[in-house]
């Protein structure tokens, strides 16, 4: 089984879980992921977050933040325009992301509730693996993005170097998909938040406040690289409210070190899989709370769960569990 935060004490806030500790824990969210991956020179994949029965006449309530716009969110203005998301969220590497969206088009076109739609609204985000993978080759098929998409289950969310996470690194370590949920209280009542992050970006790793540095190396990535967070609810908050959940995702990132470097692209997008019920922007604290602890829990799972990974052109990225950082943390607490 992969290590996750919690086996080795390592989240400062603790708080109560769904089942699987992942975002699949908030009803009528999947998740699907394609591995691409052919070693040394690809390393890459998809992963796609499904919120049961979504579509051009089932969009589900949506909201998202952009930290820093230094990338392609693909369908961003549409889903602010109407709070909505109507297709999957994809997650894949930089350059595959317009082959991902023409993939989720072709996919609603064969639909067969959706033969008469003549517009669709694709939501595709993605990172910058070309430390690890050839970009260039753009290695993600159409075939690979339905594929995660139909292959999507709830369940435990299998993390790390896997999916939209397998090229990835974040703060100098290897990176890659990590996920978590809460369970709070929100006016009496029990509302889960779950999240999943493609993690990708710069900065210094915190945990619990202290540094840990990464391996020096010559083939370190540049201070950049971006970060996709998605956070799903059943708490049946309005789109204006989902926007500003989705901006503790990104200020969530700062619990671990992130440096919001000018090229990282960091985005958030928001889902609420349940009934509307008003809820008053008061109540909202236990959910930003919530959204916090979960954007620093999957972090800390995605890089405990990927593992060293050599790459494009002899680059390498040293798993945190491999390094002398980590090694070092263990015996000093």
């Amino acid at each position: 089984m992969t290590a996750r935060a919690r086996d080795f004490a390592v989240v400062p806030v603790v708080g109560d879980t769904g089942p699987h500790n992942a975002i699949t824990d908030v009803t009528g969210i999947s998740v699907g992921q394609v591995t691409v991956r052919n070693p040394p020179d690809v390393h890459s994949g998809v992963t796609a977050i499904v919120p049961d029965g979504v579509g051009p006449g089932s969009p589900v309530t949506a909201g998202a933040h952009v930290g820093n716009g230094f990338g392609k969110l693909i369908g961003y203005t549409q889903l602010i325009e109407l709070g909505q998301v109507e297709s999957p969220i994809v997650l894949t590497s930089t350059l595959s992301a317009f082959r991902a969206a023409d993939a989720v088009v072709e996919w609603m076109v064969r639909h067969p509730d959706w033969r008469e739609v003549t517009t669709f609204n694709p939501v595709v985000g993605e990172c910058n693996d070309g430390h690890l993978s050839d970009i260039r080759a753009r290695p993600v098929t159409t075939d690979h993005v339905v594929d995660a998409i139909e292959s999507a289950r709830g369940g435990p969310v299998e993390m790390g170097c896997v999916g939209a996470g397998t090229g990835t690194g974040a703060m100098g370590f290897k990176a890659g998909i990590g996920s978590a949920s809460r369970v709070v209280d929100v006016d009496g009542r029990p509302v889960t938040i779950g999240g999943l992050v493609q993690a990708n970006f710069g900065g210094t790793l915190r945990i619990g406040g202290e540094l840990l540095n990464a391996p020096s190396s010559t083939t370190t990535p540049p201070d950049a690289g971006s970060c996709m967070l998605v956070l799903a609810t059943d708490a049946g908050l309005d789109a204006r409210q989902l926007n500003r959940l989705a901006a503790r995702a990104v200020f969530g990132l700062g619990r671990v070190g992130a440096s919001y470097s000018h090229g990282s692209g960091d985005y958030a997008i928001a889902v609420d899989t349940g009934e509307n019920t008003g809820i008053d922007d008061e109540s909202l604290n236990p959910l930003f709370l919530a959204a916090l602890d979960v954007v620093e829990e999957m972090v800390l799972d995605s890089l405990l769960a990927a593992v060293t990974t050599d790459g494009y052109r002899g680059r390498r990225l040293v798993s945190l569990t491999d390094s002398p950082a980590w090694r070092d943390y263990l015996t000093g607490r």
